[in-house]
């Protein structure tokens, strides 16, 4: 349903029946993890006119990761983390991955 590299990817689906016989597939909630139980793997520092989508694209290489930066400094609002310069932004791995593998 969707790419390994959404947000969404791995949740459980449900299905709902509506009254005219129709039934709707639905992704059950995600929720946020706790920041402090992601990997810190770098630092960025917001500059004047950062959007969280290019920070995503300079640090991951892919701007549909700007999720990641907004859950691992617990922003509900993302637009939130670039809106004052100078701000320090922590770069995590995604849930679930340890820091400090060997690589192979």
């Amino acid at each position: 349903m969707f790419s390994a590299t959404s947000r969404y990817y791995g949740l459980p689906t449900a299905v709902r029946d509506l009254p005219d016989g129709r039934s709707v597939r639905f992704v059950r909630r995600r929720l946020l993890p706790q920041p402090e139980q992601l990997a810190q793997i770098g630092e960025r520092v917001v500059k004047p006119r950062d959007r969280l989508d290019r920070i995503a694209g300079e640090v991951f290489g892919d701007a549909e990761q700007y999720w990641r930066i907004a859950d691992a400094n617990r922003a509900m609002d993302p637009d939130e983390l670039t809106a004052t310069p100078g701000r320090r932004l922590r770069i995590t791995l995604p849930p679930g991955i340890p820091a400090g593998g060997t690589g192979g």
